[in-house]
């Protein structure tokens, strides 16, 4: 049975609809939660995978959050093993840095549904092949990532150059959030220090905009969700392959 370490930093961002796909592929999965264990030092052993949640906190604030370090060295030690990887909006960022690059505020927030669409090399890709020319999107973020030294883009936005990137076979970053579904939209939008994000952009995001889009976007949403997860999943399988190759 496959064992997999997620890393969580608030207790509303969550495995969302990639929580079901896993079991139900008979996944054990370990929640790591930074928000009550900041001082949590997670090893891989006996882990074959590593999932990396968002949060509101930025990578450059390492000194209020000690773990953020901690999840970048745990990442690095992921990426050398070889681990399937899947690092969503901060983690995306995290493992962006852990891979050398650089984590900067972006032009403009992207906070509720958005415009994105895959690159050539996205649309040949196990996990996204399934996008079409333009999709939208869930986001909420305020940060983005440079590409990695060796890393493929696979997506962009408009607003935000890079989207996704794969590193490697078997590593994968996005800024986007494909795991939600209405209810934890509208926790979201309800949690306080959302809530007041987005006041501080005096206008420019509307909670109730957010609201109306949403059952408009959400169902193709999850179909890719249900999609793009099935393949990280499938990724699993050809790892566990993959290892028990004769040694040379």
């Amino acid at each position: 049975m496959p064992r997999l370490l997620v890393l969580q930093h608030v207790a509303h961002e969550i495995l969302g609809t990639l929580d079901p796909l896993l079991r139900d592929a008979g996944f054990r999965i370990k929640y790591v939660n930074f928000e009550r264990h900041p001082d949590a030092e997670p090893e891989l052993e006996g882990y074959d995978g590593l999932i990396v949640l968002g949060g509101p906190m930025n990578v450059d604030e390492v000194d209020k959050y000690p773990n953020l370090q901690t999840e970048m060295n745990l990442i690095k030690r992921a990426v050398e093993k070889e681990f399937p990887i899947l690092a969503i909006c901060l983690g995306s960022q995290l493992l962006a840095k852990a891979l050398g690059a650089k984590v900067r505020k972006n032009p403009e927030k992207e906070i509720g549904w958005y415009d994105l669409s895959p690159t050539e090399e996205g649309k040949n890709d196990p996990l996204i092949s399934n996008f079409k020319h333009v999709e939208r999107i869930f986001q909420w973020h305020g940060y983005t990532f440079e590409l990695p030294e060796g890393a493929t883009l696979l997506a962009f936005s408009p607003l935000c150059k890079n989207q996704a990137f794969r590193y490697g076979e078997y590593v994968y970053g996005f800024q986007f959030h494909l795991e939600v579904d209405t209810p934890m939209i509208e926790r979201w939008l309800r949690v306080p220090e959302n809530k007041k994000e987005i006041e501080d952009l005096n206008g420019k995001i509307d909670s109730e905009q957010i609201r109306v889009e949403t059952p408009d976007f959400i169902s193709r949403l999850n179909e890719l969700s249900n999609s793009v997860f099935g393949n990280f999943i499938e990724l699993f399988g050809y790892n566990k392959k993959r290892k028990t190759l004769p040694s040379r």
